[in-house]
């Protein structure tokens, strides 16, 4: 028997903690020897399919955010696998050896669910694109697709003056951190400061302040917020809605830029993502595509189901105890 793509997936949807190709092997009838290996070589499965497996399921909202992120697929202690590379890790706090992700999940804020709707894989070797260029291939998609929403919410690393202008061109709003190294004006007599030296009144607190970033066009303002989140960090956050004006508001974008975040917990701790000890880069793309087709099966259930994802997961288990829990037939003396 062969391996399909049904039965993979099905696989990293029902399995624990073992989500390798021969533990699967093991526990099927009629499977070979390096059936899972000649499966994930030959197969094709990429951010289409999850195109197509989720957009019946999205809920849409006018005022649904698309938020943007990468992660890093931890492969430390992985030898020779063509994808992997050193780059930062946002979640390691510092560089290390893995698969880079990048990542784009649409929010629906008055129903507060989210889904994966595209991804891309880090792999300049192959096609030269940076991690900004795929976040701008995948802007793009969204028009293809008749996606329906009003803001765009990413990181720093995302804030650049390309990624932020072409969002204002498509008629969307974003929010987003900027470094405090940035330069930026507040006036048209004075001149460019660093984001980090500016002086805020208690008004601007509240309301922000209206500025120009050093690389953007003539007249292009952007209204700025200052969000204290600890003693020792302080984020600015820019957007080009120029009538926001209240500080709340801000600060609930900024809460929802962290579904992402909790995105890349839930996939990497349930579906085995990090798993797969292939070398090829198809096995490994097809390997992530599984992983994140699967992410979206569980979380679409969980919402039905009224459990947090981590609930059903765990669940799947609960008729096998039970029914060893019937047949005991262990005897102590």
């Amino acid at each position: 028997m062969r391996i399909s793509k049904e039965l993979y997936c099905w696989f990293l949807f029902k399995s624990q903690t073992n989500y390798t190709g021969t533990y699967l092997e093991d526990n099927s009838e009629g499977v070979g020897r390096n059936a899972v290996y000649n499966f994930l070589k030959h197969e094709n499965i990429g951010s289409e399919d999850i195109w197509d497996e989720v957009k019946e399921d999205i809920i849409y909202s006018e005022n649904g955010c698309i938020i943007y992120d990468d992660t890093v697929l931890d492969k430390s202690y992985s030898h020779n696998i063509e994808l992997v590379k050193k780059q930062y890790s946002g979640n390691a706090h510092g560089v290390i050896k893995g698969i880079g992700v990048v990542g784009c999940v649409y929010f629906n804020p008055d129903i507060a669910r989210f889904w994966v709707i595209d991804f891309r894989i880090f792999d300049p070797e192959t096609d030269g694109k940076t991690k900004l260029d795929h976040a701008s291939d995948m802007l793009d998609s969204l028009q293809v697709r008749d996606i329906i929403y009003k803001n765009v919410l990413m990181d720093t690393w995302y804030a650049t003056r390309d990624i932020m202008l072409k969002i204002n061109d498509l008629g969307k709003i974003f929010y987003c951190p900027i470094k405090t190294s940035r330069l930026v004006k507040e006036n048209a007599e004075g001149g460019y400061r660093h984001v980090g030296s500016l002086q805020w009144t208690q008004t601007e607190l509240m309301e922000g302040k209206t500025v120009k970033l050093n690389d953007f066009p003539k007249r292009k303002l952007l209204k700025m917020f200052c969000v204290v989140v600890s003693n020792r960090r302080t984020d600015y956050i820019v957007t080009n809605d120029l009538s926001e004006d209240y500080i709340d508001n801000v600060l609930i974008m900024n809460k929802y830029r962290w579904k992402i975040e909790q995105f890349h917990r839930e996939v990497k701790q349930l579906t085995g993502i990090e798993r797969c000890q292939c070398r090829l880069k198809q096995s490994q793309k097809n390997h992530i595509s599984c992983a994140i087709l699967i992410w979206n099966a569980l979380k679409d259930l969980s919402y039905k189901l009224e459990k947090t994802i981590y609930e059903l997961k765990r669940t799947l288990l609960d008729d096998y105890i039970k029914q060893q829990l019937k047949s005991n037939k262990l005897v102590f003396q």
